[in-house]
């Protein structure tokens, strides 16, 4: 069982609760979890994070953890998996030296990357972090609050970790506009505004907002986005 926390592209960070159930069904299946964590530092809402490894004891966790989003570097693709498997289930059944032999195949992070990580690990200061977190906090709110704007959209949920939110697409309120992937190209074309397509991540008439951006520039992106609409909106 796989499971994304905090989430992308909701933004959803789950309760202690629901992950202790997910623990809980996954032992009944006689499955491992996989935990994808890779924002457990990019949290900003009311519920806190809690790793999935904590549930050790219950079912064998395997967590993925990465640079490349706490310190926000793109493309730095280095990361790492811990296990966290107290009655050392994962060793007996041989997944620990599965994981390690493929890890033995696949070519290394490149070289300059590695030499990077001791500095950057041992002294980036706190603060670096508190902004960014700050910054997200403060985008995720404008976002939230700027799509109650827009008529032919509708933001479920206020995101609360990571740095993207999903929002429904209202088709029905817009004309020339075919699906979310027509709004996405013609929003591009017309004000130079990227979103990506909710079917590319398997949510047809969604789209994917990455408030990743100094919240002016957010700002200037979300009023463009409900100018676009409004030219598009269907005549009464």
């Amino acid at each position: 069982m796989v499971i994304i926390n905090p989430g992308n592209p909701c933004g959803n960070v789950f309760k202690y609760e629901h992950l202790k159930k997910v623990a809980e069904t996954a032992r009944k299946l006689g499955i491992l979890v996989i935990a994808d964590e890779v924002y457990d530092h990019l949290t900003f809402g009311s519920n806190p994070f809690v790793p999935m490894g904590v549930f050790g004891s219950i079912v064998p966790v395997v967590t993925i953890g990465s640079i490349s989003k706490r310190w926000i570097v793109p493309g730095w693709r280095f990361g790492w998996l811990v296990t966290n498997d107290p009655h050392g289930i994962l060793i007996k059944q041989g997944i620990v030296d599965s994981i390690e032999g493929f890890l033995n195949i696949t070519s290394d992070p490149a070289t300059f990357l590695q030499g990077a990580i001791p500095e950057i690990l041992e002294k980036t200061p706190c603060d670096f972090f508190t902004k960014i977190v700050d910054m997200l906090r403060e985008s995720a709110e404008i976002c939230y609050n700027r799509t109650k704007e827009i008529p032919c959209i509708t933001c479920p949920c206020k995101p609360q970790g990571s740095m993207f939110v999903m929002v429904k697409l209202n088709l029905s309120l817009l004309e020339d506009i075919k699906d979310d992937y027509d709004f996405c190209l013609k929003l591009a074309m017309e004000e130079s505004v990227i979103l990506l397509p909710g079917v590319a991540v398997g949510l047809k008439n969604w789209l994917r907002v990455t408030f990743a951006i100094e919240p002016s520039s957010l700002d200037d992106g979300l009023g463009r986005v409900k100018a676009f609409c409004q030219r598009h909106t269907k005549k009464q």
